[in-house]
């Protein structure tokens, strides 16, 4: 992804920090997807307060990892992507 002695160009740029927004936004969206999914019965059905405290707990810890867990998946791919397999090559298929 480097061009001229190390500096990127505009459209790498471009694609880098579309590629970081995408990375957060989706992982955000997917955290909160998981934290409702764990903690949201134990507000629809007014558990009590040691159920709820532990199911607040747990979807916290879950959405927190699957956050990290899913930007990293995201940038890994577009690091592994940005870089021709072979020196030389300017696809995997060439």
């Amino acid at each position: 992804m480097e061009s001229h002695g190390g500096r990127r160009s505009g459209a790498e740029r471009d694609a880098i920090t579309v590629e970081i927004g995408y990375a957060l936004c989706s992982a955000a969206f997917a955290a909160v997807v998981m934290f409702a999914a764990i903690a949201g019965p134990a507000f629809v059905f007014g558990l009590s307060g040691g159920v709820r405290e532990t199911l607040v707990g747990m979807g916290v810890t879950v959405a927190t990892v699957l956050f990290f867990a899913r930007v990293v998946s995201v940038l890994g791919r577009f690091g592994r992507r940005a870089q021709p397999s072979q020196p030389g090559r300017t696809s995997p298929d060439s």
